[in-house]
């Protein structure tokens, strides 16, 4: 499946039994020798009182705890698979509980939580909140927002996506000290402000096509910048993403389409 080609490999773990490991997990991301994928899903048997479960996997096999772009593929795949017949879907996370909302044109609008700014939330190495830090990379001062949206996210604010450096810094600032969990790299150029374009260098998987928890990194921090107003299209390399936020104390909101690619088996 795919969200905005920000592409996954979905395995129903419930009507299976499933094992996985770091290095199987890899073999499956291999678009050369598996199958491929920016990141792999698992829908499982919640404990709790949500409708499912589900667990996320980078293409180089490390868990995490969230993926915008997965959920609204996770939405589809249960309805598509007889797994339930629900248009709104509570999934149990890593981040906490999801609710997914399918609409008749099998769009997703997913309630992504509240965004995390306190630096130990995030987690960043910070001493204290401040509306932008900044790390030295090759001897350049970069200079980001920060926050977490279930998952750490840095946004640097560009004025060209054609000559931001998503590649080099992405990489390096991915796998900074200052992140110690790593984080997703956000490089966002203003259009006006109800639009923005956006690169993510994803940690685990570089450059993606799409990032939907990075769409929503970037609006928020340009809601707080003061340069975005509340709904706001993201632009990113696939397609497009509306995002819309209230401000502090309230969910962020993203909405946008899931697509099947292909069904198949693989033994591991």
């Amino acid at each position: 499946m795919h969200g905005l080609g920000n592409d996954f490999v979905v395995i129903d773990a419930i009507n299976q039994a499933v094992v996985l490991t770091a290095q199987s997990i890899k073999e499956l991301a291999d678009r050369h020798y598996g199958v491929g994928f920016d990141q792999l899903l698992v829908v499982k048997q919640t404990t709790g009182d949500a409708d499912f479960r589900y667990v996320i996997y980078n293409a180089d096999g490390s868990e995490v705890s969230q993926c915008g772009n997965g959920a609204r593929c996770f939405a589809l795949f249960v309805r598509q698979k007889g797994l339930t017949d629900k248009r709104t879907i509570t999934v149990e996370t890593g981040a906490g509980e999801l609710v997914l909302n399918i609409n008749e044109q099998n769009d997703v609008t997913v309630d992504m939580g509240e965004p995390q700014f306190l630096p130990e939330k995030i987690p960043l190495l910070a001493e204290r909140e401040q509306p932008t830090y900044s790390v030295d990379i090759a001897n350049n001062a970069i200079e980001f927002s920060a926050l977490s949206m279930g998952n750490p996210h840095a946004v640097i604010q560009v004025d060209s996506l054609d000559s931001a450096p998503v590649g080099a810094v992405g990489a390096a600032m991915e796998s900074h000290d200052i992140f110690p969990q790593r984080a997703n790299i956000g490089f966002s150029q203003t259009i006006n402000p109800s639009n923005i374009a956006l690169r993510v260098y994803e940690r685990g998987a570089g450059e993606t096509l799409a990032c939907g928890s990075g769409a929503c990194a970037a609006v928020v921090a340009g809601i707080e910048r003061g340069e975005l107003h509340s709904p706001v299209t993201v632009q990113l390399t696939g397609e497009k993403l509306s995002i819309a936020w209230q401000g502090r104390g309230h969910p962020v909101i993203m909405a946008g389409a899931a697509t099947f690619v292909f069904d198949g088996m693989i033994e591991l």
